[in-house]
């Protein structure tokens, strides 16, 4: 089976399901044990979910092996709303399911495993009745959908009691789901160098007259494990423990950018619509010349390169703290959202400006073990939103900053547990001014969640 094959028959088990944006596109944290802690994870032992924080970590768990089996679900609640008086609208994508699962097994100084996560992502469903009549002109849903997975295998070596280090190679599949309405002036400018470029003839098919009503590119299978346009590629991870007391570790750890190639569409698995005669429609027979059938390529899509720093203090026998910054590169890979659409015509060029700020995210946490068996957990994520204002897209909303979580991890006995945390994350509001100019308004996007994560532990 070649890795393409592998990748989407992962993805159709689930494990690449198109996550919600959180920390921008990135998860807020991985697993129920870090995310009970807010997060929190690079200088203590969460798990196997170590190959998405620190994969050092592992380096602490007891001899022998350990098998998680988890799942999660973000519980997105967006909204937007133009300029009055025109009514709010809310996207239907509120639910977005994600399992994992992850095996390691340390022997004597060595550890290592294998594991499956969905590492994060973002999509909206603006299909209802208000959006379609008040937002839509040309009557018709739009949607957007990214998820990114990967299949990890991680190292961790203990060189000493009190130094781990760890790394881990991975390999990941993106999907892309696109119906995207554009705005005239993303073809009025073309010739001009704008937004859209025209590579040869006609755009790719279509005629480039009548050029004042808009466009709409449209490449979606409406399923939340696929996507139309797919990618593979690598990334590494690297990090390390160091005990610099008996209560007391220091973490960190450095998460590559990823080496992707382009996500791309079957050689018929886009359409392109246009507006030629300005009357708010589109006919869907090519003969009209207003629809052709193509292929999408999304160029430079790239996860970000992470870093962080990490300290877990065991504070008393009961009470461990952990406390982590990491600082996430989204200005070097949201700079642009470029694609092409070709077929036996011709191609265009379509370039969307994001822009993009890096993010700093502050983790802490604290597990409290009431009992034997039960351990509590409380914690917060504070972080600041990565869009710049009059780059805001309401079908890009990934513009959530703080959360605040709890959770508790049980012991049925000494070998299987369950975990369960909970992530709430308050609404927070953005507004893209808009270019009055080119009559394009002002839109305020509303962005809340409410998630969960479950897993099952067994040691052996």
């Amino acid at each position: 089976m070649t890795f393409n094959k592998l990748a989407i028959a992962l993805a159709a088990a689930g494990f690449a399901s198109g996550a919600y944006a959180t920390n921008g596109m990135n998860l807020e944290g991985y697993g129920p044990i870090a995310t009970g802690m807010g997060g929190a994870s690079f200088a203590y032992d969460n798990g196997t979910a170590a190959v998405m924080n620190n994969p050092a970590t592992l380096g602490l768990m007891g001899q022998g092996s350990r098998l998680d089996l988890a799942v999660g679900m973000l519980g997105p609640d967006v909204s937007m709303k133009v300029d009055a008086p025109a009514p709010g609208t809310s996207s239907g994508g509120d639910a977005y399911y994600m399992p994992a699962l992850g095996w390691a097994k340390k022997d004597g100084a060595v550890t290592y495993g294998v594991a499956l996560f969905a590492q994060g992502g973002m999509g909206t469903e603006w299909e209802d009745a208000n959006f379609k009549t008040y937002y839509s002109a040309d009557g018709m849903a739009q949607r957007s959908e990214v998820g990114v997975g990967r299949l990890i295998a991680p190292l961790a070596y203990e060189v000493n009691p009190n130094l781990v280090v760890g790394g881990s190679l991975d390999f990941v599949w993106a999907m892309m789901d696109l119906k995207m309405a554009l705005p005239g002036f993303y073809f009025a400018t073309a010739e001009n160098g704008g937004l859209v470029t025209d590579k040869q003839g006609a755009y790719a098919g279509i005629p480039d007259t009548g050029l004042a009503g808009s466009g709409r590119i449209d490449f979606s299978d409406s399923n939340d494990y696929t996507g139309k346009a797919k990618a593979t590629g690598w990334a590494g991870k690297l990090g390390f423990t160091y005990k610099l007391s008996p209560t007391m570790t220091l973490g960190g750890t450095y998460h590559s950018k990823t080496a992707l190639g382009d996500l791309k569409t079957g050689a018929n698995g886009a359409t392109f619509y246009g507006d030629m005669n300005g009357d708010g429609s589109y006919s869907t027979n090519p003969m009209d010349g207003e629809m052709a059938p193509g292929k999408v390529t999304v160029h430079n899509f790239e996860w970000p390169e992470t870093y962080g720093l990490g300290l877990a203090i065991q504070a008393t026998p009961d009470i461990l703290v952990a406390m982590d910054y990491k600082r996430i590169g989204w200005s070097d890979v949201m700079k642009n959202f470029s694609m092409t659409f070709s077929n036996g015509y011709g191609s265009a060029d379509f370039t969307m400006p994001q822009n993009w700020d890096d993010q700093d995210v502050f983790l802490i946490g604290v597990a409290y073990k009431a009992t034997p068996a039960l351990t509590l957990r409380v914690g917060a994520n504070v972080s600041s939103n990565p869009i710049p204002d009059s780059y805001l897209n309401y079908l890009f909303p990934a513009i959530v900053e703080d959360h605040y979580t709890v959770g508790f991890g049980y012991a049925f006995n000494p070998s299987s547990s369950v975990d369960f945390s909970l992530q709430y994350a308050p609404k927070v509001t953005a507004t893209n001014p808009g270019m009055p100019s080119m009559m394009i308004p002002a839109v305020a996007v509303d962005h809340g969640q409410t998630s969960w994560q479950l897993m099952y532990s067994q040691k052996f």
